[in-house]
Order: C-alpha cells, then structure tokens, then sequence
C-alpha cells in the first residue's frame, strides 16, 4: 500500500461518515418541522371545530372537513332537510345561506363555495350520516344546559328550512319526507351513546 494510503482511507471515510450524519441531522430536523406544522394544524382546525377530543377531530377531516369549511358542519343537517324532497327552493336556499353567514361564513370563501356545491349536488350520504352522528358526539360532551340548548337551536333551523317553502295556498307546511329528515336529526343528536362513525 503506497504510504499515506491508510491515511487517505481514513480522511474518506470521516468525511462519509460525516455526510452521513449531517443528512441524517438534516432530516431529523426536517421531520421535526415537519411535525410541529402538523400539530399547529391540527391545532388550528381543533379549534375552528371548537372540540378538542382527538378521535372526533380525525373522524372530521376523515369526512373532509377542513380549517376552512368546518364552519358548515351544523348547516350540514340544514341541508340534508332541504334534500329531503328531491329538490331545494329558492326559499330554502336563502334559509340555509342566512344560517351559513350567522356562522360566520363569508361570501365567496372556501366554505361558502362547498355551500353552494353542496345546495347544487346533495352531500354524499356518508357525509350526512357521518356528520350527524360527530354532531351527536359532540353534544354528548356539552354540560347538559348547554347541550339541550344547542339541540333546540339547530332543530329550530332545520325546521324553519322545512318550512321555508310554501305548502297548500301558500301555508308553510313541513312534508313527510321533511319530518323523517328531521326526526331522524332530532334522535343522532340526542342519542346517549353518540360515537365518531368509523369505530
């Protein structure tokens, strides 16, 4: 071996090994960055849900909930009332935009556009059924008081859609399909043993 040679072998191979180990630290950096913007979104969306259980959180953005759009989450059920017939009036439409701007939803966000998508094309039933039963679990959390308040005011929207549009010589009347909507609302809310839909 020419003299120096093991030397040299030796330069080279501390000089891998601390390539090595500045990708390695870069990394570890990286998914450390990585993690904590996770979380601070996690966070962000825990607290646009205003819950903070983790499964019903992960239930949510399963369903495709995001910071932006989980506002709609109690217009949800407005809507699926306003399906209830095939079709949604015009009066039924303003109904669920005056509650969806009560929430805090401004004209021509992120979620005043799935609104309005969702007003054209029915939501899916798995995001019906799953957010009626995550608004149910949520319920269960709330101290009584507060839990039969926060029913009564979402029952009370739900109607004033069914009744929105004008039944027999003008008469507000709620239809059969509308009042099978509405119960079956009415019981996912008020159901003791409310729990996220993929456990």
């Amino acid at each position: 071996m020419p003299a120096g040679g093991s030397e040299g072998w030796s330069d080279r191979r501390r000089a891998h090994e601390g390539e090595y180990f500045r990708k390695r630290d870069q990394e570890l950096v990286e998914k450390a960055r990585s993690r904590a913007e996770d979380e601070a979104a996690f966070q962000r969306f825990a607290e646009a849900a205003g819950v903070q259980d983790e499964d019903i959180l992960r239930d949510l953005q399963g369903l495709g909930y995001t910071v932006e759009t989980v506002t709609l989450l109690c217009v949800v059920p407005l809507i699926d009332v306003a399906w209830a017939d095939g079709t949604v009036s015009e009066p039924e439409r303003d109904a669920i935009i005056a509650a969806a701007r009560a929430r805090g939803v401004e004209p021509g966000s992120q979620a005043d556009r799935q609104a309005a998508q969702w007003l054209a094309n029915p939501p899916s039933a798995v995001l019906s059924y799953g957010t009626l039963h995550l608004l149910g679990a949520m319920m269960q959390r709330r101290p009584t008081d507060e839990r039969a308040a926060a029913i009564r005011d979402l029952l009370a929207l739900c109607t004033a859609v069914a009744s929105a549009s004008g039944g027999l010589f003008g008469f507000r009347s709620i239809s059969d399909k509308e009042q099978r909507v509405l119960d079956r609302i009415l019981y996912a809310l008020e159901r003791k043993d409310a729990h996220s839909p993929h456990r």
